[in-house]
């Protein structure tokens, strides 16, 4: 970490977006080996395999002071246990046809779907990445079948950019190939 970097926790009205905590890690665990979490991923992910993620979510938000954050509820007296999932902003790999980018991405558990949290975050994620971080866009993307992660991105203010893409980790014959790319600039957010 720089010198005088600070670590901020995200304040929303019901969540904090912060760093992550070993106790966040069995419950990211549990999401990652969940089929219904993960159905527009290539496969489940072992306790081992997700712990690395989390690992490396918590180093980079360390380095850069931001990244795919630890998300809990508000409510509970001791806020950091209560962890509900991740929700943030990360570097695009370098070899997506987009790339250099800065992508918005979340995955919450189960039991918190529906109630508008990937949304309430996601906003959060965004007013962070164009105030404090000052980045002129944010992009998102999905596979084409994952029509509820669209919508969060429509919420959001994120448009369909129509210039759908084969994800190059994965072969275009695998059924979540295709992918779908969103985009929103920092002058749609003001004027949102």
């Amino acid at each position: 970490m720089r010198e005088n970097q600070i670590i901020h926790t995200i304040e929303t009205e019901r969540l904090y977006l912060r760093q992550w905590q070993a106790s966040d890690f069995a419950i990211f665990a549990e999401m990652n080996a969940d089929p219904e979490v993960m159905q527009y991923f290539p496969k489940l992910l072992t306790p081992k395999v997700s712990d690395v993620i989390a690992n490396k979510c918590q180093q980079l938000i360390a380095d850069k002071a931001w990244g795919l954050w630890a998300v809990s509820l508000k409510g509970d007296e001791e806020e950091n246990n209560n962890f509900i999932g991740m929700v943030g902003l990360n570097d695009t790999h370098a070899n997506m046809s987009f790339a250099p980018a800065v992508e918005i991405a979340w995955r919450l558990h189960s039991d918190y779907w529906g109630q508008g949290y990937a949304t309430e975050a996601a906003r959060a994620s965004l007013n962070f990445a164009f105030t404090e971080l000052g980045l002129e866009e944010v992009v998102s993307f999905t596979a084409v079948i994952n029509k509820r992660s669209q919508l969060i991105m429509q919420r959001i203010g994120m448009t369909d950019t129509q210039d759908n893409f084969y994800h190059p980790a994965l072969k275009s014959t695998h059924p979540i190939s295709e992918h779908v790319l969103y985009k929103i600039s920092r002058q749609q957010w003001q004027n949102i």
